[in-house]
Formats: structure tokens, C-alpha cells, sequence
């Protein structure tokens, strides 16, 4: 896929959100929670090192000032841990951090302010080093 395709697809995921996304959306939006700017279904771009060819991740919700992925779960999560696990750790492997919160959690919203707020205010972790040949290069659209 090119670029131009990919965010096209990143469009379409925001025409067509899960009720999940809608209510998240309304805490984050217009830098509603602590006056951060929130992004949703954004494109997170790498080049995979086996054939050097482009790869993404569409990223629910991003805010680019803190450098955090926020991922919601749905009930499909629970079928694809290992794809969740080695997502997220390419991710961070392009310095990102990635905040999970199951659909369920937004029935508090208070405890997912909390959640995203802990982060907000700990220390910013370092990016990691892959060994030769298995970075992965950060691009956002």
C-alpha cells in the first residue's frame, strides 16, 4: 500500500468509528482532556526489515506531544494477544508508548482520565535499541 492509500483507509476508519471510539473521542477532542491533541485512527508508518517495504498500524487515538498510542479493546483482543503483544512492541520500538483500554474501562470514565493522566505525568521512557537490522524507522502522516 502507498501512503495516499493508507490514509485513505485512516479516513474511512474515522467516517465509520465503533461506539467505543465515539465516546473516547468525546473526552479527547479539541484538546478537551489537559489540552492535549489527540489525533484518531492515525497512521503510524515503518519499513519492515525483511523486504524493506512499507508497513502501518492505524493507531486509534495518538497524541503526538507525549509520544502515546491510546488502543481500544474490544472483545476481538481477547482472540489476538500475540498480534496485540508483538504490535505493541513495534510501536514502542519507535519510541511510542501504548495505553490499552478494554471498551468496558470506558464505562469509568474517571479511571481512564487516571490512566492516561499516570502517563501523562511519569517520566518519559527512553526508546529502546533493536539489534542491527531490526529498527524499525518512525514515520507518521
Amino acid at each position: 500500500m502507498n501512503k495516499k492509500t493508507i490514509i485513505e483507509f485512516a479516513r474511512e476508519l474515522r467516517r465509520n468509528q465503533t461506539p467505543a471510539e465515539k465516546i473516547f473521542w468525546q473526552l479527547v477532542r479539541n484538546r478537551r482532556f489537559d489540552g492535549k491533541k489527540f489525533l484518531r485512527q492515525h497512521p503510524l508508518l515503518y519499513e519492515n526489515i525483511n523486504d524493506k517495504k512499507l508497513s502501518f498500524f492505524i493507531a486509534d487515538f495518538y497524541c503526538a506531544e507525549h509520544n502515546l498510542v491510546v488502543e481500544l479493546d474490544g472483545k476481538i483482543h481477547d482472540y489476538q494477544k500475540d498480534y496485540d503483544k508483538q504490535r505493541d512492541y513495534i510501536i514502542e520500538e519507535m519510541g511510542l508508548k501504548v495505553i490499552r483500554i478494554k471498551n468496558e474501562e470506558l464505562q469509568d470514565m474517571e479511571k481512564v482520565r487516571g490512566k492516561i493522566r499516570k502517563y501523562f505525568n511519569s517520566p518519559r521512557p527512553l526508546s529502546k535499541k533493536l539489534k542491527r537490522g531490526e529498527t524499525p524507522r518512525k514515520s507518521t502522516i
